[in-house]
């Protein structure tokens, strides 16, 4: 099977352990927080206060703020994964992968609105572990595969493929930020209407 036409694949990332009901409200208050005042605007019992346990309970759970920080990024990143990849269209046409990728992201969006505003608002370099890291590259080696093979094909405009992640990518981030600071409730025909213009700017 020839590259242009062999379908994408991502590898999951091994299932996190099964957290307990403290560990999952640990968690829970440090996206809320983390979202608020961001990462370094955070401090451990502020994060306690809000999970209504002891700071000493975090320590029992996550080493420190930083292995608490990567704790969620990375079960943000897994929880995008999954909604994104659970029977995703892999042999459908470019057009339509790049539709269910858009929607998908979208209804991700909209369910998890503060796992999406800690992820794409905020910024993680200072404080990413190589084992997030590593999940980054293979979304990212996702993405680059996806746009090379669609090029392969002769669906997509010829550019580099990080600079049509970027219009896609820009395009999306900037449509939620956009609608949430102007109060505007987004309906599907204009999800759908967005779609379909950031498919003209990439297509051939």
């Amino acid at each position: 099977m020839s590259p242009a036409t062999r379908p994408l694949r991502l590898e999951r990332a091994k299932a996190p352990p099964v957290q307990t009901d403290k560990a999952a409200a640990i968690l829970n208050a440090a996206l809320s927080l983390f979202v608020e005042r961001g990462f370094h605007g955070t401090s451990i019992p502020e994060v306690a206060a809000r999970a209504a346990v002891g700071a000493g309970t975090i320590y029992r759970y996550f080493e420190s703020k930083e292995a608490l920080g990567n704790a969620l990024y990375r079960k943000c990143k897994e929880g995008l994964l999954a909604l994104v990849l659970t029977d995703f269209p892999f042999h459908a046409s470019t057009r339509d992968q790049f539709a269910a990728l858009w929607q998908r992201m979208g209804t991700w969006a909209k369910g998890a609105p503060l796992a999406f505003a800690f992820l794409e608002l905020h910024s993680h370099d200072s404080y990413l572990d190589e084992e997030s890291r590593a999940l980054e590259r293979r979304i990212v080696q996702f993405g680059v595969g996806f746009i090379e093979s669609a090029q392969a094909r002769g669906d997509l405009r010829t550019a580099p493929a990080p600079i049509l992640i970027g219009i896609v990518l820009g395009a999306f981030l900037g449509l939620q930020s956009r609608t949430r600071q102007c109060g505007y409730q987004a309906t599907a025909a204009d999800w759908t209407l967005a779609e379909q213009c950031v498919w003209e700017a990439i297509r051939i």
